[in-house]
Order: C-alpha cells, then sequence, then structure tokens
C-alpha cells in the first residue's frame, strides 16, 4: 500500500488538489511539503496533532518534512473557525510562544539525515517586509472578490472582519510562496479548517511562479467523538502537550479513557502503528472491549512520542497504584502528577493525630464522624487501612518528607502537604 492509500486508510484525507497529479509526483521523486501552527500559546494542544502527524508519516517515505512556526501570521490571528475578532498579542508573548512550540515540534520530527525537518519561522521574511512592498509585490496578485468567496471571510462579513484579519489569508499565501521558492516547497497539509489559505497560497504560485509551476494542498478532517462532545477537551480543558501543563500521567489517562466508538480511529489517526496491528486491536475492541487492549495501546504510544519512555513509565506505575491503592509506592514528583486535582491540607502546623486531621482537612465533618470512619475501616493512610483512632502520624507516614495520602471510602482522596 503505497503513502496515499495509507492515508486514505487511516481517514486522513479530506480534501486534496489533484489527487493523480500528487500520487504521481510522490511515486517519482522525494518532495518538501510544510505544516504550520500559530503561536497563540506556549504550548500545543493534541488538537493540532493530526496535521502534524500525518507530515511526519511523509518524512517516513523519505520526504522532507517543512515545519512553520508562525511568529509573524500569530501577530495577526488567523479568522479560520472563529466568529469574532482574536486579541491581538505583543510581539514578546508570540516569541515566548514560538519556542515553547518548536521544542514539542522537536520531539514529533527527526531533524538529522537526508531528509531530515527543516524548522522555519515566518517572521523570519515577513517580519521585515513594509507595507508598500506587501501591497505591491502580494496583495496586487489576490483579488478581492476571490478572497469575499472565502468561507472563513464570508462567514465574517455580517458580524465584522477587520482588515487584519481580512489579509491573514494573503499572509499565509505568501508562506507557501517563500517556501515553494526557497526550500522548493510543493506541498501544503493542514486542518480541514485551512483550506481556504492553503488554495491562497496555490493562486499565489501559480501567479508569482513561472508558468508551469505546480504545488498541491492536503487538509485533514477534523477529529470528532462519537457522542458528539468536543475532541481534545476535559473537564480541565485543553489536553496540552506541555507537560507543566497537562502531566505525562493526566495525558496518557485521557488517551487511555477513550471510548470504544472513537479507539480504533484515534489509532489509525495518531499512531504509527501498522495496519495489521491496529486490525488485531479492533478485533479484541469487538470480542474482548473489557480488556481494553486498544486503549492501552493508544495511551503508550501517544504518551511515548510526546513525553518519553520515562514518563510513559511513570505514567503506568501511578495509574497501577491508584488502581490497587499502593501509592506508598509512589515517589513525591509521582504523587504530584497523580494527585494534582484532589483536595489537598497543609498539616504542617498539626500535631499528626489521626482524628484531628481528617476534621481539619474536612475530609471528616466532626470528630466523632472522624471516629466513626477510622472504627470501620474507611481511612487509609498511604494505603494502609487504620483502624485505630489513637492513630498519630509518624515521619514514616511522609512520603520523602513531603506528602501524605489520606483515603476516606473508595474514592476520596486528599492529599495532605508538609
Amino acid at each position: 500500500m503505497d503513502l496515499l492509500q495509507d492515508l486514505a486508510w487511516r481517514g486522513l484525507i479530506y480534501q486534496q488538489t489533484d489527487e493523480e497529479s500528487l500520487k504521481d509526483l510522490i511515486s517519482k521523486e522525494k518532495i518538501s511539503l510544510y505544516c504550520g501552527v500559530d503561536p497563540t500559546a506556549d504550548s500545543m494542544h493534541i488538537g493540532h496533532m493530526v496535521p502534524f502527524l500525518t507530515l511526519r508519516r511523509f518524512q517516513q517515505h523519505g520526504h522532507r518534512p517543512v515545519v512553520l512556526v508562525g511568529g509573524a501570521t500569530g501577530l495577526i490571528g488567523d479568522p479560520s473557525g472563529k466568529s469574532e475578532e482574536r486579541n491581538l498579542q505583543t510581539l514578546e508573548a508570540v516569541q515566548k510562544n514560538v519556542e515553547g512550540i518548536q521544542k514539542q515540534l522537536a520531539a514529533i520530527f527527526n531533524f538529522d539525515g537526508e531528509n531530515g525537518a527543516v524548522l522555519v519561522n515566518n517572521y523570519d521574511w515577513a517580519g521585515s517586509m513594509d507595507i508598500v512592498t506587501f501591497l505591491r509585490d502580494i496583495g496586487k496578485h489576490i483579488g478581492v472578490n476571490y478572497m469575499l468567496a472565502k468561507d472563513t471571510i464570508a462567514s465574517r462579513l455580517d458580524s465584522g472582519i477587520s482588515f487584519t484579519e481580512f489579509t491573514y489569508t494573503i499572509l499565509q499565501a505568501m508562506d507557501f510562496n517563500h517556501l515553494y521558492e526557497n526550500f522548493n516547497c510543493k506541498m501544503q497539509v493542514g486542518g480541514s479548517d485551512q483550506w481556504g489559505n492553503i488554495t491562497s497560497g496555490l493562486e499565489l504560485i501559480r501567479k508569482m511562479q513561472p508558468e508551469g509551476s505546480k504545488a498541491y494542498g492536503l487538509t485533514i478532517p477534523l477529529v470528532t467523538k462519537a457522542d458528539g462532545t468536543k475532541f481534545g477537551k476535559t473537564e480541565g480543558g485543553a489536553v496540552w502537550l506541555d507537560a507543566k501543563k497537562t502531566t505525562p500521567y493526566e495525558f496518557y489517562q485521557f488517551w487511555i479513557n477513550a471510548a470504544d466508538a472513537d479507539v480504533v480511529k484515534y489509532l489509525k489517526y495518531f499512531t504509527f502503528l501498522s495496519h495489521e496491528e491496529i486490525e488485531g486491536l479492533e478485533k479484541s475492541v469487538q470480542e474482548e472491549p473489557h480488556l481494553r487492549k486498544a486503549q492501552r495501546a493508544l495511551a503508550e504510544e501517544m504518551t511515548r512520542l510526546i513525553h518519553g519512555e520515562e514518563s510513559l513509565q511513570q505514567a503506568i506505575k501511578i495509574t497501577e497504584a491508584l488502581f490497587s491503592g499502593d501509592v506508598r509506592s509512589l515517589s513525591a514528583a509521582e504523587i504530584e502528577q497523580g494527585f494534582k486535582d484532589v483536595p489537598s491540607f497543609n498539616a504542617a502546623d498539626l500535631d499528626g493525630n489521626l482524628v484531628d486531621l481528617l476534621v481539619a482537612a474536612e475530609i471528616s465533618p466532626s470528630k466523632r464522624q472522624a471516629r466513626e470512619d477510622i472504627a470501620n475501616g474507611a481511612v487509609t493512610v498511604n494505603g494502609e487501612r487504620i483502624t485505630d483512632n489513637a492513630y498519630v502520624l509518624q515521619d514514616s507516614d511522609r512520603i520523602e518528607g513531603q506528602f501524605t495520602i489520606i483515603r476516606r471510602g473508595k474514592k476520596k482522596y486528599t492529599l495532605i502537604k508538609y
């Protein structure tokens, strides 16, 4: 199965220009192709990943990815999919965001070897361009009627769109033309909302490059969930690639909790597992869903890709400790990850009496209830059931001197800090 057939099997092709010509081109030569991201935050989230992972699939077949971070376009704001104007960011904020995103892209691509990825920032060529040059050399080639026909602009005409965001599609077209000219970049890959911007680039290349010049565009479908809720969101917000925003444990948990109705699609979209491996996991979902083999494979592949093997093993260890209740086996760093969102209480000023601690930390509503909870075996300290109402926490109950984990009942955890 060739590359485009593989992409089609995975459901990764939404729209493309001149399919037969592209198929012929990539069968005869190794091309450069690009995908970009605007640095609207200092981290990408999982919604950004599919186009870049698709670009990596091309790299695995010998093609060269050009990875663009929009230091210039990030200052303008893409109107695609937005019903109102974006808030403009400062140059300093955008540059800081660029640095964060570049580190994450390094985890996805191989930058070494003959077809090593190339990282570019469109601020390098757009940032110094003066307005007269932009209007004469670039704007002259893009008609207003052509722009008004684009869905991203047409959908904003009633609610209003600034000249700044109106010109965004020209800036992205300028990127494609610059990369075609300087990196022999013949194709742009993007999400389905980028079709209008991609075709603007093809139009500019057609008008500015020598006759016969040919470039291509390919978009990826929007990732959806079977239950209709938005992909990539949790109760805590977006699932980020930055470990400080979404810990590797939380990242792992997001994928392992994928619904049976979604997991096979996610394996096709996000992982580099073979067709045979995915089909085997699909069979497992159908015949033995309780084993959740597909979800585990998905969580392991994605956590390993973004955070590395060590963080993956740490996420698995935390998951198993929480499931078994053996939290004493966790390090302080692992506890910080696994119990990031549970209630916490600083007990540095208490003498360690368990009954007093349960009340002070609002784990039990009263001393009487606290004593009943302990006597009934409903309270554990670091996974060990305590039934002695006179129990006083010892230094050995402080994991690395920093934390004690109290559980009341089956699921109510409280993180005690010192």
